[in-house]
């Protein structure tokens, strides 16, 4: 399972008990809100799209939707996310628990700007019921991401 994957990752930096898991679903920034009893948009939702035949990982806010001509000036390609099926096959984890921990090698991670205006986010760990509280600069850390983007709308 997926969260192992992301437990196993986070127990090499000690973090593993930061990692909260619930009896509900927390599959959808709506309930991941609910769940965390937080704003939705400090829900860090992790989108996963094509560009150039590999696997790209766009960390966002929970009120922040993707702009398709930044996203084209950014990639140089038309916003394609992944099916549900691919979305497991390339990323290593299944819709509702996709996260930029202990992904599948060559999948890309970026974070979007959106996530800057806040002290903390919550991503999720590897499934459909799990989150982790994280600082901006640790999202950093331990999401590995290539790069800070700016590619998301209806945020500010």
């Amino acid at each position: 399972m997926a969260i192992e994957k992301v437990k196993a990752y986070f127990r090499k930096y000690g973090m593993e008990e930061k990692i909260r898991e619930f009896d509900v679903s927390s599959a959808t920034v709506e309930l991941a809100a609910e769940a965390l009893h937080c704003e939705p948009q400090r829900i860090a939702k992790t989108l996963s799209f094509m560009v150039n035949g590999c696997g790209v990982l766009i960390v966002a806010a929970g009120d922040a939707k993707i702009d398709n001509k930044k996203y084209k000036a950014q990639f140089g390609t038309k916003a394609k996310m992944l099916s549900a099926e691919e979305v497991e096959t390339i990323v290593g984890h299944a819709v509702g628990g996709v996260c930029p921990f202990a992904v599948n090698e060559g999948v890309e991670v970026y974070l979007d700007v959106s996530l800057k205006r806040f002290g903390t986010v919550f991503p999720a760990c590897g499934s459909s019921n799990s989150a982790i509280e994280l600082t901006i600069p640790e999202l950093e850390k331990y999401s590995g991401h290539a790069g800070w983007i700016d590619v998301c709308k209806g945020y500010q």
